[in-house]
């Protein structure tokens, strides 16, 4: 189950755990990724805490954490080659997985319809 935030965050939902990353449209409009910083496994975040931050050759950016929850696994792949979050944003370039303390939270969050309505 696919679900996206307004901060252009998408997650793959499996059980208690969610993969997050961010959209093709944020990664298209932040431009070539040159840096990205991951949080590490153990910390907790709330919904819409700062988690990650990502650089680009256009600006700098602030990758929110969509629910609460404890951060069990985070992408090197990313940290090592950021540019694969613009090649792969939903595949390879995912940035954190999140246990949700509270998975019928994302219940709330968008889906991919109301997602591609939002950014027209």
């Amino acid at each position: 189950m696919l679900k996206f935030t307004e901060d252009h965050e998408w997650l793959k939902i499996e059980g208690d755990v969610a993969t997050v990353g961010i959209t093709a449209h944020a990664a298209e409009q932040l431009g070539d990724l040159v840096f990205v910083e991951l949080p590490d496994a153990g910390s907790t975040f709330e919904k819409g805490g700062e988690a990650s931050t990502v650089e680009s050759v256009k600006a700098a950016s602030d990758v929110y954490c969509p629910l609460d929850g404890e951060i069990v696994e985070s992408n090197q792949a990313i940290v090592d080659d950021p540019s694969l979050v613009n090649s792969d944003p939903t595949g390879a370039g995912w940035f954190f997985k999140l246990k949700l303390s509270n998975p019928s939270d994302a219940d709330a969050l968008m889906d991919e319809t109301a997602y591609q309505a939002m950014i027209g």
